[in-house]
Order: C-alpha cells, then sequence, then structure tokens
C-alpha cells in the first residue's frame, strides 16, 4: 500500500483503460441491473402492502428509481461507457426473500407489512452500501461530478430508509403486534 500521495494505477492495455476504472465499471453495471429490477420487486410489493402510507412509500421509491437509472446512465457516460447491466446476485436474492415474505404472511395483515418494511430495509441497506463505497472509490475518478452524482443518489436511498424507519415505528409495528 503506498503512503504518499502519488496514484498508482495498474494497466493491462487491454482498451488503454486502468484496473481501477474497469473495476468501478463492473460495480456501476451491478447496481444498475439491480435498479431497474428493484423497480419489479417494488410493484410486487406495493400490491401486497395493507397500510395505505406503505404503498405510497413503495411508489415513490418506485418513481425515484427511474430517476436513479437515469443518473446511472449519465455516470457510464461520464466514464466514456454504455449503460449496461449485470445480474447482481445480492439484489436478486434480496427481491427473493421480499418474495418470501409475501408468500409466508397473510394478505391484508401488519404482519405482511413489518415483513415487507424489513425486506425493503434489507435493500435499502444494501443500496446505502453500494453507493456509499461508489461514492467513495469515485474520488479518485478523474471525472468528478461522477462522485457528487452518486451522493446524491446516496442521499436519496437515506431518506428512503430513514422514512420505512418512521413508518415502522409510529404504527406497523405496533398494529403487527396486536393483530
Amino acid at each position: 500500500m503506498k503512503t504518499d500521495n502519488t496514484k498508482t494505477t495498474k494497466n493491462t492495455g487491454t482498451t488503454g483503460q486502468t484496473e481501477f476504472h474497469r473495476f468501478f465499471v463492473e460495480q456501476l453495471k451491478d447496481i444498475y441491473w439491480a435498479e431497474k429490477h428493484l423497480k419489479k420487486g417494488l410493484r410486487k410489493m406495493r400490491q401486497a402492502a395493507t397500510s395505505p402510507n406503505l404503498t405510497a412509500a413503495f411508489d415513490k421509491h418506485y418513481n425515484e428509481g427511474d430517476g436513479q437509472i437515469a443518473q446511472l446512465e449519465t455516470i457510464f457516460e461520464l466514464m466514456g461507457e454504455k449503460p449496461e447491466a449485470k445480474r447482481c446476485e445480492a439484489m436478486a436474492g434480496l427481491l427473493q426473500e421480499a418474495e418470501a415474505m409475501i408468500s409466508d404472511t397473510q394478505k391484508n395483515s401488519f404482519v405482511r407489512d413489518a415483513g415487507l418494511i424489513l425486506a425493503a430495509q434489507k435493500v435499502e441497506h444494501y443500496e446505502i452500501a453500494t453507493y456509499g463505497t461508489l461514492k467513495a472509490l469515485a474520488a479518485y475518478l478523474p471525472e468528478k461530478k461522477v462522485k457528487r452524482m452518486l451522493e446524491t443518489i446516496l442521499a436519496g436511498e437515506k431518506k428512503t430508509d430513514e422514512a420505512l424507519t418512521r413508518m415502522a415505528e409510529d404504527f406497523v409495528n405496533e398494529c403487527a403486534a396486536v393483530e
């Protein structure tokens, strides 16, 4: 590990891009796939929700997904890359868990809503971890706008997570406990 202020890059010569650049782009492809597939999962979670407030929260996040996907496409362009998705096994697993949460709980129950919030927050925490790490990595990219765009996406993910927590603590968990 270098301790001075010089940057070391390893270039394999295949496209003139550094290994770091290729690594970063691979991670963008992963989260790009995740965002696209999350939209499908959010539709299912919305349909399964009991509370109108939770339904509205899923609608809001679904609509925000379009903006996040567009921002990722812009980041690809800034990186000189074509937007491309690579299957995200983590998101695929989290969405399978959400579907299991739906099938394992009673329709029109607050227990199901509590489970949906749990599933949605697992997704949010994955997104927060991914965008936070990408933002930290972007500090070492030549295009500084990438970091700012990732900060914006990250802030939105954190707000969604906080809103889900408030909803659970304000009424869903209590209602689920007394059903």
